[in-house]
Parts: structure tokens; sequence; C-alpha cells
């Protein structure tokens, strides 16, 4: 068992095979399948290898299929445009001879304009918060013995929701929001690029259990199934993700089996440096 936190530019590098092909494997101790924050981020720093001098602004992306995290996962980048302003990547996330997910990036030269943003919601700051340490006692007990072992490891972010109830495990229905106070736990390092991956895995974490809030469902419900569909990202500002952020979340919607939820993302000093966007299947089993 791990005694320090996983260190993510380990976790998330990636081994050049070809000129646009990279491999990269998952974490020893994970889940049983492949987190998908996991291949959001290798597939965005596999697309960042291709590119120079040149910041990604936005992503969007499909899972198509669970991963397999005893195997590697092959990134295919297809260089779609280099433009005189914008860089557009697809990649492409391969197991088995068959897709698993695809990413579609864009990347922008440093540019002035026009600034403006929704101010930062008034929230208890991370340091008034219980630790996760604490939050997660009181999941354990709740939990089987396989999802006790995974989540009792050093997670590599460190996660403080506002409520207090990590990763939905509060009862009854609520409302449709949450606030989450998030940030890596080793560090990452000096390169901008790296830190805003690591935002991007991160960003994966905790978004459907908004959906399933208002339902009183939460992932131990017997018969309950969720899974992510699609993800959008966009980045507004850099960020240092060794230093606190706040994740606050809404979901506006959910209908024929999925739910919807939207997210931003604030530095320490109240500066929304990303927004998020997910869709994803919460829906119960039918009885055989």
């Amino acid at each position: 068992m791990m005694d320090t936190p996983e260190s993510l530019p380990e976790t998330l590098s990636l081994e050049r095979l070809e000129v646009n092909l990279f491999r990269g494997v998952s974490p020893e101790f994970g889940p049983p399948r492949i987190f998908g924050g996991q291949v959001i981020a290798q597939s965005l720093l596999a697309a960042y290898e291709t590119v120079e001098d040149r910041v990604c602004h936005s992503l969007h992306c499909y899972f198509i299929r669970p991963g397999d995290p005893r195997i590697p996962i092959v990134f295919d980048v297809d260089r779609s445009r280099d433009g005189g302003s914008f860089t557009t990547r697809r990649v492409v996330a391969i197991q088995n001879g068959k897709q698993i997910f695809n990413l579609a990036a864009s990347f922008q030269v440093a540019e002035e304009g026009f600034e403006h943003q929704t101010p930062i919601p008034a929230v208890p700051r991370a340091d008034e918060l219980p630790s996760e340490s604490e939050s997660q006692k009181k999941m354990m007990a709740k939990m089987p013995e396989e999802m006790r072992k995974m989540m009792s490891r050093p997670r590599p972010i460190e996660m403080r929701p506002v409520d207090g109830d990590l990763f939905g495990g509060g009862k009854g229905p609520r409302p449709a929001t949450q606030d989450v106070r998030f940030r890596a736990r080793a560090p990452i390092g000096s390169d901008p690029h790296m830190h805003q991956v690591i935002l991007a895995y991160a960003s994966d974490m905790n978004m459907l259990s908004t959906a399933m809030r208002p339902h009183g469902v939460q992932w131990q419900t017997p018969g309950f199934q969720s899974a992510s569909l699609d993800h959008a990202m966009w980045f507004h500002q850099p960020s240092n993700f060794n230093e606190w952020h706040l994740y606050t979340q809404d979901s506006p919607s959910a209908s024929g089996g999925r739910g919807f939820v939207r997210g931003s993302i604030y530095n320490e000093a109240g500066v929304l440096v990303a927004s998020t966007t997910q869709e994803g299947l919460i829906r119960m089993r039918k009885p055989d």
C-alpha cells in the first residue's frame, strides 16, 4: 500500500512511440476501470507533445468504452491544423485495437483582449473546512471492502467539500449544486502546461455526484449505474494547482438516463481559471 501521495507528473507521463504516437499506463493502485480524468489528462499531454509555444484554451471529449487499467493506452495524435493564431489537435486513445476515448483540443498563441468574469461564490476557505480524511471516515464504514482499500490510500487530489459530503455520500434529495475546494497533493513543478494537464485530470472528479443529489442516490445505492459520457473544458487563465482552488458546480438538467453538470474553477485569489461541462449516465438498472 502506498503511504505517500501519487505523483501525477510521473503517473501521466508518456512514452513516444512514433512522431504522433504515444503510450501511457495506469497507476498500479487504482480503480477497476481507468479513471476518466486520467485519459483526459494523458490525451491533452499527448497533444501538447505536438504543439509549440501555444496554450490549450479548450478541449472536448467523449468516453467511448471503459478502459482497462492493466493494459497500456496508445494515444494517436492527428495534427488537424496549424494556423496563424490557433492550432487544433485530435487525439484517439486506443486499447486492444479499439477506441476507448477521443479528444479534440484547440491551442492559441498568447494574446491580449477584453476581460470579465463571474465573481467567485462566497464560501468557506479550505483551511476553514474539515480535512478529506475526516470526511472519508464517515463514508468508509458504508463502503464495500474493495472500495475501502482503494479509498484509504493517499489520493493525488485533495478535496474538501464545503458541505462536508465527499462523493455524494449524504442522505436524501438535495439541491443540484456543489462546492469543493481541491488541489494536487504532490508537487507539480514549474511547467505551466503540466498544471493545466493536472487541472484537467481533477476536473472529472465528483461532477456526476452533483446531478445525483436531487434524486437521493449515491455511488453505493444498490442498482445505481453511472458513467461519464462526454466532458468539455475551457481554460481562461494560468493556474498553480498546488494551491487551493474552488470547484463550484450545478446540474440544470437530468433526463433520458443522463445528468448534465456545469462547473467553474477559481483560484485562491478569486480568478476564474477554467470552466467545465459534463454529461453522464445516471440511472437505476432494471431488475432481471
